[in-house]
């Protein structure tokens, strides 16, 4: 429905705007700590009050939107262009190899991702970086089944079988049929997992592998808060709400592609 597709562009516009106005302008340093205004409510000068160390609770999601959008980007940027690429083989290329892709996928998929996160963390350190690859890693097979069905439903097109009784490569075919068709689905798919993402690292940096302080994260905005929850429920209300709202975003967003790429729902109306 066009509703979820406004309704979602909004919500995620507005994260956006937030994240890249915050490069530039923050209302405090959303690092400095003052002991002397910790647990302060909402005021002038502190829209969303302060935490436990006096930081100012709206200048830290403010730059907690960068994390947030940088670990998504990264990952799911990642998660597509291995992903697609291996779908369009497992799909173009040999039985075999095509088994060999899929089923290596399952075994991928049927993986944590939180549990990589941990392992790749013990090895080598919670980081940003730990978790995006964590992320990333566990959102391919999600990429490449999805591209190798629509490039299933794209050879058995008309001018697909022209192209191949033509005489054209695999490699033209792909690049000149299959990409322009299955781009919809990649989209659609990129939406869904951004969300998951988002989840994934809030969970990551509540659980200490994530983003590592100094450095704003929702999830770690909601770690420092739970003990303060019968205190003031105030800081952990706020991150949540910012989390809940960038995954429905995304997910309404995704729906919204999804009704507009495909041409079957779009026929019923």
């Amino acid at each position: 429905m066009r509703g979820n597709l406004v309704v979602g562009g909004s919500l995620v516009g507005l994260v956006v705007v937030t994240a890249l106005v915050s490069f530039v302008w923050t209302p405090l340093d959303p690092q400095a700590v003052d002991a002397s205004v910790r647990l302060l409510g909402p005021t002038s000068d502190h829209l969303l009050g302060t935490d436990k160390f006096g930081r100012d609770v709206f200048s830290q999601l403010m730059v907690g939107a960068q994390t947030t959008l940088y670990v998504g980007i990264v990952a799911v940027g990642v998660a597509a262009v291995v992903g697609v690429p291996l779908g369009v083989l497992a799909a173009m290329g040999p039985r075999w190899l095509g088994e060999f892709v899929m089923r290596t996928s399952d075994l991928v998929l049927a993986f944590p991702a939180l549990l990589l996160a941990i392992m790749l963390a013990a090895v080598y350190g919670a980081s940003t970086l730990t978790a995006m690859i964590a992320i990333g890693v566990a959102t391919v097979p999600a990429f490449a089944r999805v591209a190798r069905a629509g490039t299933m439903q794209v050879l058995s097109r008309e001018y697909t079988l022209a192209a191949r009784a033509g005489g054209r490569s695999r490699s033209w075919i792909a690049w000149r049929h299959v990409l322009p068709n299955i781009s919809g689905m990649v989209v659609v798919q990129s939406s869904v997992s951004f969300a998951m993402a988002v989840l994934a690292e809030a969970a990551l940096s509540f659980l200490g592998f994530g983003t590592a302080p100094p450095t704003p994260s929702w999830g770690r905005m909601l770690q420092e808060s739970q003990e303060l929850l019968a205190v003031d429920v105030r800081l952990a209300l706020v991150p949540g709400l910012a989390i809940a709202a960038v995954v429905l975003g995304f997910n309404l967003l995704g729906d919204g592609l999804r009704d507009r790429f495909d041409p079957r729902l779009e026929a019923r109306r």
